[in-house]
């Protein structure tokens, strides 16, 4: 099997174009094990679409299925374009959270950068969480999946392994949820550390970024109709966020290598 790794902000997946074989549970927790696999937060898989240009399906390196990654998406668009499955640079994919459209920027015949129109943002009420022993409020965000918000006075140092994966599995979130720990560090600028659901910490979280952007918007701490800028561990990505919660998300993919592996 031949696979493209591929990440958006160090938010890294192993891309293959193809159907989605029966053990992907199975395949993706091996291959994506940094010790004894290619390493990765999961693989996403890439095939035509009978309502859109392509389909996309994620699966995190715990074997679960995601429903959007908003770097991956982005790494998607270079990926068929680079690999000339399309020579479009306006793009519509699908996704298990609805049709995302791409916009392609090219440097010298190369995808650098990807605008993705996100869709729009729901925000919800705060919401107060009894974890194991503390308290705290988080902001329920949803972009097409499930995200808890929480400002905080010290992202860096943000306690993300210790409350991180209680957040995921609250009973407030039946199906799981990603934690992200953000704080307003300059006039529209943020800064964002992310507990993945499925995946653990990672360097990058696109839809996170997204979720984060609109929950300081309805705060009053970011701009609508603004770019803000969300500095994550692997960069920053843009994101602007329209009255009616609309996200638009710019950021860089960059491909890693060429793999293949034997069949698991």
């Amino acid at each position: 099997m031949r696979f493209t790794k591929m990440h958006g902000l160090g938010n890294d997946y192993l891309y293959v174009y193809g159907d989605v074989p029966e053990n992907i549970a199975a395949l993706s927790q091996k291959l994506s094990d940094r010790h004894f696999g290619a390493g990765s937060d999961g693989m996403i898989y890439i095939s035509p679409s009978e309502i859109a240009d392509f389909k996309m399906r994620i699966f995190n390196a715990d074997g679960s299925e995601a429903m959007m990654c908003g770097n991956g998406i982005r790494c998607v668009g270079k990926y068929v374009y680079e690999k000339g499955y399309t020579d479009q640079t306006h793009l519509k994919i699908e996704t298990l959270s609805g049709i995302k459209t791409l916009d392609l920027r090219l440097t010298a015949g190369k995808v650098r950068q990807v605008t993705v129109g996100m869709g729009a943002a729901t925000v919800s009420a705060d919401l107060p969480l009894t974890l194991d022993e503390q308290k705290i409020v988080c902001t329920p965000v949803s972009v097409g999946n499930p995200h808890a918000v929480q400002f905080v006075d010290d992202a860096e140092n943000a306690p993300l392994t210790e409350i991180g994966p209680q957040i995921e599995h609250h009973s407030a979130f039946p199906g799981g949820v990603n934690a992200e720990f953000a704080q307003l560090i300059a006039p529209n600028t943020l800064r964002m550390r992310v507990w993945e659901r499925g995946s653990g910490v990672t360097m990058a979280c696109g839809t996170g970024a997204c979720a984060t952007a609109a929950a300081a918007v309805s705060k009053g701490l970011c701009e609508f109709d603004r770019p803000v800028f969300v500095q994550l561990d692997g960069g920053t990505l843009e994101i602007t966020v329209s009255r009616d919660y609309h996200v638009t998300m710019t950021g860089p993919a960059e491909t890693v290598y060429e793999g293949e592996t034997e069949p698991c």
